[in-house]
């Protein structure tokens, strides 16, 4: 028997269905935003079940679709920049390129219909994520400007306009697309190259509220900077997972206004954009996302969400995903990277086999047990 491939049935663009007159004016990425460029696109997405009170003569596929597009078309209004397209102006006498999203430049955005010949618990019951989950993502290794508080802001928007129905609807958070630039320092910064293609090179945490005054939450774009960890495999092995919890905990404290500043004004003398390639070794763990995300809080007429998957984007050697776990109550979902060899062995470690568990709630998971 073949695999199974996603076929395309349609594809569309999708333009804010109003006009918004801040989406003429360029739309100019802040430091932390410019730092972030070569990171691709977040590549995570709900998976959801045809709710069974629903029978096949009342669900419509193309009622669903249409509703869909309606709105998101609604959400990009708000989220204009989400339609428009990254833009870059180089100066070749001054070395020099400037990035900003063009809200009008392109089509608008993507929106794809597909199908996929295949039970659902053939994606959800095996421990590792089946290869075919990485089709069921676009932009492949594209670079984006967003992180993921903003991603999740737009989804939670794009449900609540989808639950509203066309009924009036306050939305709940704005985002906020005042972009954040310290004193002294205009809206265009360019970024030093010494070849066309090569921009001058040198993890992560929130900064919102760690600047003082600290950004909304809704603030739009990439507020997030490294926050590293360091300790010996001998120190690792020498002390329980309490031990190595407090050198974390003790990071997070310490992430303060002051060092987020530090790293903003040094940036800003010698700006870069981060190489995820030549960022990582591989005897560093990287943990990316956060279960404060409401990832599950997202409906479209389907109830709740089944699981959270990711594409193959950002991910790498000792990469670590952290999701809300589908049950609640506080457990957490961690999606793991690491080669055959080291997966074995962790998955033979009885300190880490002590701290998870494999439920069976219909499809297998594996979830950090609560506390």
């Amino acid at each position: 028997m073949s695999p199974a491939t996603v076929k395309l049935v349609s594809e569309c663009f999708i333009k804010p269905k109003y006009e918004v007159q801040e989406a003429k004016q360029p739309y100019y990425l802040a430091p932390m935003d410019m730092a972030m460029l070569n990171f691709h696109y977040i590549q995570k997405g709900l998976l959801f079940i045809k709710p069974s009170h629903i029978n096949d003569q009342e669900f419509s596929t193309n009622k669903l679709l249409q509703s869909l597009k309606e709105s998101l078309s609604i959400a990009l209004v708000h989220f204009y920049p989400q339609a428009g397209q990254l833009t870059t102006c180089i100066s070749q006498n001054r070395h020099e390129c400037l990035v900003f999203v063009d809200c009008n430049k392109g089509p608008g955005a993507r929106f794809i219909y597909a199908t996929l010949n295949m039970d659902i618990s053939e994606i959800l019951s095996p421990v590792d994520v089946p290869l075919i989950v990485q089709s069921l993502f676009d932009h492949d290794r594209a670079i984006n400007h967003d992180d993921g508080t903003s991603y999740w802001h737009f989804w939670k928007i794009w449900s609540e306009i989808h639950r509203a129905n066309d009924k009036q609807l306050l939305v709940s958070r704005l985002p906020n697309h005042k972009r954040w630039f310290p004193d002294g320092y205009g809206l265009a910064i360019p970024l030093p190259f010494t070849h066309p293609n090569e921009f001058v090179s040198r993890f992560a945490t929130n900064n919102r509220q760690r600047l003082d005054p600290p950004l909304p939450l809704e603030y739009v774009g990439n507020c997030v900077t490294a926050m590293v960890t360091t300790t010996t495999a001998g120190e690792l092995l020498g002390h329980n997972l309490g031990w190595a919890a407090s050198l974390l905990h003790q990071s997070v404290v310490n992430h303060s206004d002051k060092i987020v500043h530090k790293f903003i004004d040094g940036w800003l003398q010698s700006p870069f954009v981060y190489r995820p390639g030549k960022m990582f070794n591989p005897y560093s763990v990287m943990m990316g996302s956060s279960p404060r995300f409401d990832m599950y809080g997202n409906e479209f007429g389907l109830g709740k969400a089944v699981a959270v998957r990711s594409g193959y984007a950002n991910k790498y050697v000792g990469k670590v995903t952290a999701y809300p776990g589908y049950e609640g109550g506080g457990s957490v979902d961690l999606e793991i990277c690491l080669p055959p060899n080291s997966m074995s062995s962790l998955e033979s470690d009885e300190e880490f086999l002590a701290a998870v568990t494999i439920q069976y709630n219909g499809y297998q998971r594996r979830h950090p047990q609560e506390a």
